[in-house]
């Protein structure tokens, strides 16, 4: 019931359909790099999934391995993200006593120090290695290596017009603020750049960003 009510809130969001690229050969390109690199990503990154199952296990044994969380994806539509758990298994439960201590600005929700995250949590964060079962997102279709990054619909009910413009190609593993900053952009500096990537996007820039991602990720600071 309630993801028929999200699903008919998204289908009134107005997208503006002129900033999507119709240029099919782009896309074909696009979906079949999303494709083959999320495969070999999958099989190469076994064994680094098979000790971060154990770890987060070790630390925390009530909750599941994997969170799933409804996000907004392509033309408003709602769909199961995957991550690795960084939190404590109750962690939506303690989530309303924590809203006023808010650091991020406009829709979005950021504590950097958020005492519902395990220490497990701290370093899978860090170096993005909780983002990494996004990959079977990619593999469904529901998100790309590049685009985007999927909101919440609590979020999403709270966009402008102007901002719903994200909602115009498929959501992404990385994409410009992510290389540029990550968690220290205001929620403004992450529209435009993501406004930016749409309607300058092309297989180039794509490639570009996804080697960039991968020197920005080891140890960053910018990331809670």
């Amino acid at each position: 019931m309630a993801e028929s009510k999200h699903q008919q809130l998204f289908d009134s969001v107005d997208i503006d359909n002129s900033i999507e690229s119709n240029n099919k050969s782009y896309h074909i390109i696009k979906r079949s790099i999303d494709v083959s690199l999320s495969l070999i990503g999958i099989t190469l990154l076994v064994p680094i999934f098979i000790l971060i199952i154990f770890l987060i296990k070790m630390e925390d044994r009530k909750g599941s391995v994997i969170f799933k969380q409804e996000r907004v994806g392509k033309n408003g539509r709602t769909f199961s993200m995957y991550k690795f758990r960084s939190m404590v298994s109750n962690a939506e439960d303690l989530l309303d006593g924590l809203i006023e201590k808010n650091e991020a600005t406009g829709p979005l929700f950021k504590i950097k120090e958020d005492p519902r995250v395990t220490k497990v949590g701290r370093f899978i964060r860090r170096t993005s290695i909780d983002e990494l079962p996004q990959l079977f997102n990619v593999l469904r279709g529901e998100m790309s290596l590049v685009g985007p990054r999927p909101a919440l619909p609590r979020e999403v009910k709270f966009y402008t017009k102007y901002e719903r413009q994200r909602l115009n190609v498929k959501p992404g593993l990385t994409c410009l603020w992510q290389v540029n900053g990550r968690s220290n952009l205001g929620f403004n500096e992450q529209v435009e750049l993501d406004l930016r990537y749409i309607k300058t996007k092309s297989i180039l820039l794509d490639l570009k960003l996804i080697i960039k991602t991968f020197t920005v990720l080891i140890g960053s600071k910018d990331a809670y």
